[in-house]
């Protein structure tokens, strides 16, 4: 064949890849991340958490249908669909609604502790979907971070063995959205950042249509002008344009390293909930925050670990290529 051959020619990926402005990305999108549970905290006061969970969602699929219909974006093709819904069953569904309803009994600062497992537990979705074999150390460090949640929500449960309902429902929202975050970030470098969280929104819309019409007629929604924009962002910000930010970051890579971002959104949390929401920091909360963050980091710091020893310069670049040759494949 020839040099400049169509079959010997890459093709530039969808988005670049740029270490600094990826991490970039990913800040701006833990940040605007970092307000999702007080808000969620404040329009649960009055407002169903059905409809909270399922509302915002149909809110921010109103605005993605729009962007992808000015923006003309082609239809994903193929197994794509099926990628994007596991990514709408994670972050769509499953997260959004899952915390919803914890955050009616726990504060939201003990909320964020939780959910400060997140980046641990991304990164070992990241590892399986993958097909990595990280070092023993990851896995019990992993393990160790979420024995330090487990023991977290325990100890404010009244003893250990008595998890709440609202701790197991939080754990359950950082797996499905640890299983959205690493999926879409694959997806994200074949459809782009926006268009990603857009598709999964678009077709998870149908049954969060139905779950509000649900809500509504068990509860007609009613609150505060308060309480109404807490809900606004949360379905504009948290479910929308954060996610603009975040997957592209993403995408841009590498994963593991961007993800890392998310052990700032905690302490974020748990700062807006003592400022905004007059929230009482325990000991409790500040140092099961710190057990687990720390897992957290030194989770995907070992993980990381086996990546930066690569000998020769011209290697990431051969790597990041056949890694998007197999995301492409599967």
């Amino acid at each position: 064949m020839r040099d400049n051959s169509s079959a010997t020619t890459p093709l530039p990926p969808v988005i670049p890849s740029s270490q600094p402005v990826g991490l970039w990305w990913g800040l701006v999108g833990v940040a605007a991340f970092s307000f999702t549970v007080p808000f969620t905290k404040v329009a649960v006061e009055s407002l169903s958490p059905l409809f909270i969970g399922s509302g915002r969602a149909v809110v921010a699929a109103i605005l993605a249908a729009f962007a992808l219909a000015l923006n003309r974006q082609r239809l994903p093709r193929g197994t794509q669909w099926v990628r994007l819904a596991v990514v709408a069953s994670g972050i769509v569904v499953g997260f959004p609604l899952l915390t919803s309803f914890a955050l009616t009994t726990t504060p939201a600062s003990h909320g964020a502790v939780v959910i400060a497992l997140l980046p641990a537990a991304t990164a070992t979705v990241a590892v399986l979907r993958g097909r990595e074999h990280p070092p023993l150390a990851f896995w019990l460090i992993t393990g160790v971070g979420g024995l330090a949640a487990i023991a977290f929500g325990s100890l404010q449960s009244g003893g250990f063995g008595q998890l709440h309902w609202a701790d197991l429902l939080l754990l359950g929202a950082v797996m499905a959205a640890a299983i959205g975050y690493a999926e879409g970030g694959l997806l994200a470098r074949e459809l782009g950042a926006w268009q990603t969280v857009s598709w999964a929104l678009v077709l998870a819309s149908p049954l969060m249509v139905f779950l509000v019409a649900v809500s509504v007629a068990q509860q007609p929604p009613s609150g505060t002008p308060v309480q109404w924009l807490a809900f606004a962002y949360l379905g504009v910000v948290s479910m929308f344009l954060g996610f603009f930010a975040w997957y592209r970051g993403l995408a841009i890579g590498p994963m593991a390293q961007v993800s890392q971002i998310q052990l700032v959104q905690p302490v974020l949390s748990i700062c807006w909930a003592g400022l905004l929401l007059g929230e009482t920091l325990t000991w409790s909360t500040i140092v099961g925050g710190l057990a687990v963050i720390l897992c957290a980091g030194a989770a995907v710091r070992v993980r990381m670990r086996p990546a930066s020893t690569q000998p020769a310069p011209a290697q990431p670049a051969v790597l990041d290529a056949t890694k998007s040759l197999q995301s492409a494949k599967d």
